[in-house]
């Protein structure tokens, strides 16, 4: 399967709409659930967590990304707050454009608007296999969803080759679980012969 790494625009013209270049370090906040949409965001180098707290405090995070990807583009198109929060995991360098601009760059380049389609509708396909292996009560199931999810954003077919760039903590907040059961599931798709772990390296 050919996946989309949503969205790698061309850094010399997202500077020629008015993109500038940041450098934040690891857990500075980008922006927080409930700010105005302001900028298209992609990484040069880092990563980035979206996430979410609930009413007691404990962290959901929906998604974490690298290098060549972006994050907040779909709500450009429309007139709402971020639903969640993004925070630097490490030292890292984003473009940004402002709304306006990144808005008038789509309209005059519309191959573009093709790509982000493309991008998008890959995103709400796997969003929606992950949300239905999340209502599974069965560990396995939830985490096999999240990573055929994050695979989805990788390029490459291989089997027991995409490294999982998470701890153990961060695939239990993804899913929902504890990180004792995320850790014995894992044990039990190893077994199965589901992943592979190699230095403590996840490998799907």
């Amino acid at each position: 399967m050919k996946t989309i790494s949503c969205m790698n625009i061309d850094q010399q013209l997202l500077r020629s709409f008015g993109g500038d270049t940041r450098s934040y370090k690891a857990k500075d906040t980008i922006f927080k659930e409930g700010d105005h949409v302001q900028y298209y965001f992609q990484i040069v180098k880092g990563k980035i967590k979206l996430n979410t707290y609930d009413e007691e405090g404990r962290e959901f995070i929906h998604n974490i990304l690298g290098i060549n990807q972006s994050f907040g583009d779909s709500l450009l198109f429309l007139e709402k707050r971020y639903p969640v929060n993004a925070v630097c995991l490490e030292l890292s360098e984003l473009i940004r454009v402002p709304k306006n601009n990144f808005l008038d760059m789509i309209r005059k380049h519309p191959d573009l608007s093709l790509s982000m389609n493309a991008c998008l509708s890959q995103r709400i396909y796997f969003k929606v296999l992950m949300m239905k292996s999340m209502s599974s009560q069965n560990p396995e199931s939830r985490l096999k969803g999240l990573l055929d999810y994050l695979k989805s954003y990788h390029d490459g077919d291989c089997i027991q080759c995409f490294p999982v760039e998470l701890t153990r903590q961060q695939m239990a907040n993804l899913v929902g679980l504890r990180v004792e059961t995320v850790i014995r599931a894992l044990k039990k798709m190893e077994k199965k012969g589901e992943i592979r772990i190699k230095n403590r390296k996840i490998l799907y």
